[in-house]
């Protein structure tokens, strides 16, 4: 995979993804992963399972959400 597309979809070494086919194309998408939500003054805080994931916590999603709105 070219890395300005690996940079792009924030990839990684070892992170996981999956490969669809979907009406005649491929489409990757980063892996689910697995984790828990706990309670950090009353706002959800996921916590990957994996240790060498960062911790999703609001201003990630919120910076997250911004940069995919662009």
């Amino acid at each position: 995979m070219p890395k300005s597309l690996r940079d792009a979809m924030g990839l990684t070494a070892g992170r996981e993804i999956d490969l669809v086919f979907v009406d005649g194309r491929i489409e990757i998408e980063l892996a689910p992963v697995e984790g828990t939500i706990t309670l950090d003054d009353g706002w959800p805080l996921m916590s990957p399972s994996r240790g060498d994931l960062p911790t999703l916590d609001d201003r990630t999603l919120r910076d997250t959400i911004e940069a995919t709105r662009r």
